[in-house]
């Protein structure tokens, strides 16, 4: 049974997520956390019709920590939002979906294209553990200067080093090296980047 799972724990399933914990999907708190998220990412997309100056201020309160002079193009989708940081002079091109069920950090100066996935929610093996809504995720990190093509895939738990470049569709299922061009599914190392 569901609620069995955690009955000894007196911690909630938000700081479970914060924690990278398993936690039991679908918790009131961050349903309302998500429904926010939802809420702010279309306002802050019509806003940037309207006014770019009033929609930057939508962004801060969506993402938990934009950088200065990072630029965010709509639309954006996360989870909460609060679990993301993206630092200082990045770009994130249009259509970024950030899955931040465990922290995920874009670290400075970074290119992030089209159709980026960040993705760190992952879900027990056992199908009873997943029908009952268990889920657990992993961290993502991008470091400075790294440059993700367009459709890139970055799996739960992968770290990018800084100055890396990773080709347009790569699925990055595991940590990719600083100083280095990544192509391919899964994304392999083609040659270094000089620095």
């Amino acid at each position: 049974m569901v609620g069995d799972y955690f009955q000894d724990d007196p911690g909630n399933n938000f700081k479970r997520m914060l924690a990278a914990e398993l936690l039991i999907s679908g918790d009131p708190e961050i349903s309302a956390r998500q429904q926010r998220a939802f809420r702010l990412a279309g306002t802050y997309a019509s806003g940037c019709l309207e006014d770019m100056n009033a929609a930057q201020a939508v962004i801060r309160d969506l993402i938990g920590s934009p950088g200065d002079d990072a630029h965010i193009r709509p639309p954006i989708f996360v989870d909460c939002g609060s679990n993301t940081a993206i630092g200082e002079g990045s770009f994130v091109s249009y259509s970024l979906t950030a899955l931040e069920v465990a922290p995920i950090s874009i670290g400075k100066k970074c290119q992030i294209g089209p159709n980026v996935q960040l993705l760190t929610p992952t879900h027990p093996v056992d199908p009873q553990l997943r029908m009952d809504k268990l889920e657990a995720a992993k961290p993502i990190a991008i470091h400075d200067s790294v440059w993700l093509g367009g459709g890139t895939m970055v799996l739960p738990g992968v770290t990018t080093g800084e100055n890396t470049v990773v080709s347009v569709g790569a699925v990055m299922s595991r940590d990719l090296p600083p100083y280095v061009v990544a192509v391919g599914v899964p994304a392999e190392v083609t040659r270094t980047v000089w620095s």
